[in-house]
């Protein structure tokens, strides 16, 4: 069986992607099957950037496909933050805690209909060779005035899908992978993926 890496070590992740490319035949590994590989610094400015960034450098490392995200929250009432910065949005050693409590504080006093926001992601196939395949989606909603729900990670207990009116945090992972932002990439990087694997060669 092929084997494709999805470039990450964050589990969340791992369990919805792997769930989602199931009947493509293919192996997925994260990176917790390659030690050998460190910390892979997101320099980008943009979502497209970094997940570049990581794709290529594991296609090189471990001569598979490789399979990128970079994802984040924009805000529409602060700017679009915190954008490519979500995931240490509360600086050093952040975690979903402290950057669900930043964003909360950010917001404070912030009415309602001005709360509104994103989630929104690319995701970027590599192959060793170089070839690319990249796709990208929008999860519309906005940001609610507490934390609510048990499932999902990040910003999901206070990202309020605009289409149900349920924290994203309260959806199971088939509703989330339905309406979400990597849901949406994913199911387009797929649409295009057996020509993409025709051209690698695979």
């Amino acid at each position: 069986m092929a084997a494709v890496v999805l470039a990450t070590r964050n589990k969340g992740k791992i369990a919805e992607l792997s769930q989602m490319l199931e009947g493509f035949e293919l192996e997925v590994l994260g990176l917790d099957a390659f030690p050998e590989i460190g910390e892979i610094e997101e320099t980008g400015t943009t979502f497209e950037e970094n997940a570049r960034i990581k794709a290529q450098a594991v296609a090189q490392a471990t001569g598979l496909v490789a399979v990128a995200d970079d994802s984040g929250l924009e805000v529409d009432a602060i700017g679009g933050a915190p954008g490519v910065y979500s995931a240490r949005y509360s600086g050093e050693g952040a975690t979903d805690a402290r950057n669900n409590a930043k964003l909360l504080g950010a917001l404070d006093g912030v009415p309602a209909e001005r709360r509104t926001a994103r989630f929104r992601c690319v995701m970027l196939a590599c192959a060793p060779g170089g070839e690319e395949l990249v796709a990208d989606g929008a999860w519309e909603g906005h940001i609610a005035e507490a934390p609510r729900g048990d499932n999902g990670f990040g910003y999901d207990p206070l990202f309020v899908d605009l289409e149900s009116g349920r924290h994203s945090a309260e959806l199971t992972r088939e509703e989330k992978n339905a309406r979400s932002h990597r849901g949406k990439a994913l199911r387009r990087l797929l649409a295009d993926w057996p020509a993409f694997w025709t051209r690698v060669g695979r």
